[in-house]
Order: C-alpha cells, then structure tokens, then sequence
C-alpha cells in the first residue's frame, strides 16, 4: 500500500476527484431541456395572448403529422437503427460529455503515475474507471500485457463503431425533420380536399380548413424545433466524444510503451484546442 501514497498516485487521485466533480456537476446538461421547454412556452404564450388556444389543438391534424412521421422514418431506417437511436437521443438531452482539457490532465496524471511502477499495477486504477467504458478497456488491455499495436487496432475500432452508430442516429433524427414537413404539406392537401367536396356545408369549413393549417404547423414545428436540433446535438456530441476518446487512446499507447509523460502532456496538447491545453507539468 505504500506506493500509493506517493505523489504521483496522489496527484492522478487529485486529478480523478476533480474530474469527477465536474462530470458530476455537467452530468445533467440543463440548456438542452431549456432551449425545447424555452421555444414552446413562447409559441404557447403567443398563442395564450390570441385568446383562442383550443384552436390549436387538432387530433386528426396530430395523427398526420406524428403518426406520418413516424411511420415514414421508420420506411426509410432499419428497426435496429430506430432502436439504438433512442438512448442516444435521451443523452443528448439530459447529458454532456466530458471536457477534454479534464481529460488530458487525468491521463497525464495517470501516464505520470504508470512511469514511476509496473504497468500490472495499473489494475488498481481500474475500479475508478469504470464509468468511462473506452478508457476502461484500453487500460486493461494494458494491463493485461497486449502489444500496443493490438490496443490501437482494438480501440480505434470501438471508436470507428461508436462514431457510426451516432452517425446513425443522427440520420434518423434528420430523416424524421426532412418528412415532417412534408406530413404537414400532405395534411394540408388532405384538409383543402375536404373542405373543397363539402362546400355546401358550410359548417364543415372551418373544420377542414383548420386541419390544413394546423398540420402545417405541426410539421414546421416539429422538424425545426425539436428533430433537427437534437439531431445537431448530436452530432456535436460525437464530435466531443470522439475527442474525448481520442485522448484516451493516445495516452493509453503512450502509457503501454512507458514514454516520457511530458511527451505525452505535448502530444495531447497538439489535438486540443488553444484554450483547452494542458500544463500539468511546470
């Protein structure tokens, strides 16, 4: 036990609790639920200052546009792509991914801390990383003595995978704001023709027309102000991910060929940007 009482253990220690703090902090990524929650009142505001918000509310108009929507995305995507999309979008909105420069110092810290033992002895790190599945596999790749080469192929092949299945997933997203729209101009047609074959009715108007303009609506809403925005949440996310993941694999090969930690400290600095470079060493 006394190896890990020494500065370069405490030090990555140090490093993990503030890391931890912050993914603890940023777990819930409020702005995402703010910005769909924020639009709507607005929309429901104005409307509430119309005096008429009952006229707003139109279940045939909602079955076109929802119900179309979802059933022509699933006409052009997979099941399987349907399904993996779904945890990922409910991330998108509740979470935030970690912040690369917090990653950087942790494993510097912990290359830092690999230098001064044997790498075997990175298994007692392993219990602290098992909330981040990528690093956790590649540290105990290393732990179990694998070349470097094969925890390159191994973790840029999770990584190739991760990104495609967000890919995806943000497909889906996308294809659902392209055909809402198009439900909407449909429900439109579909109103305008019901109105137009009861014109000797004139109480059927209203009704009618009400349908073709409500799911216009609906459709406007809902491609721009709920599936295209998350869709670029996502891909925003991916995008942090992947950089994310990208730093624990390099110092993941760094850490397995027991290189110099200030090289990998310069190392990671070169994929970070500007403001979010690392000076764990002095």
């Amino acid at each position: 036990m006394a190896d890990f009482t020494s500065n370069q253990a405490r030090r990555y220690q140090a490093a993990a609790g503030r890391a931890a703090a912050r993914r603890d902090a940023r777990a819930f990524d409020a702005m995402t639920l703010f910005g769909l929650a924020g639009a709507a009142c607005l929309i429901a505001l104005a409307i509430w200052l119309g005096g008429s918000p009952g006229a707003f509310l139109n279940l045939p108009a909602v079955l076109i546009v929802v119900g179309g929507t979802l059933a022509v995305t699933m006409i052009s995507v997979s099941v399987e792509d349907m399904v993996r999309a779904q945890p990922m979008i409910a991330r998108a909105l509740v979470s935030r991914i970690e912040d690369p420069a917090a990653a950087a110092r942790r494993m510097v810290a912990l290359a830092e801390t690999a230098r001064q033992r044997n790498l075997l002895q990175l298994q007692e790190f392993l219990p602290r990383l098992a909330r981040e599945p990528f690093l956790h596999r590649a540290v105990s790749l290393i732990v179990d003595g694998a070349p470097v080469e094969e925890i390159e192929r191994v973790m840029t092949c999770e990584m190739q995978a991760t990104a495609a299945r967000q890919a995806k997933s943000a497909g889906v997203l996308y294809r659902a704001a392209e055909v809402a729209p198009a439900m909407g101009l449909i429900g439109t047609l579909v109103g305008l023709v019901q109105m137009l074959g009861a014109l000797d009715d004139p109480a059927t108007i209203g009704p009618s027309m009400s349908v073709a303009l409500l799911t216009t609506l609906y459709g406007a809403l809902l491609a721009n102000m709920v599936f295209a925005p998350l869709a670029a949440k996502l891909e925003r996310n991916a995008e942090a991910e992947a950089l994310v993941n990208r730093i624990y694999l390099l110092s993941a090969l760094s850490i397995g060929r027991q290189e110099n930690p200030r090289r990998l400290q310069m190392l990671l600095n070169t994929i970070l940007p500007p403001d979010k470079q690392v000076t764990h060493f002095d």
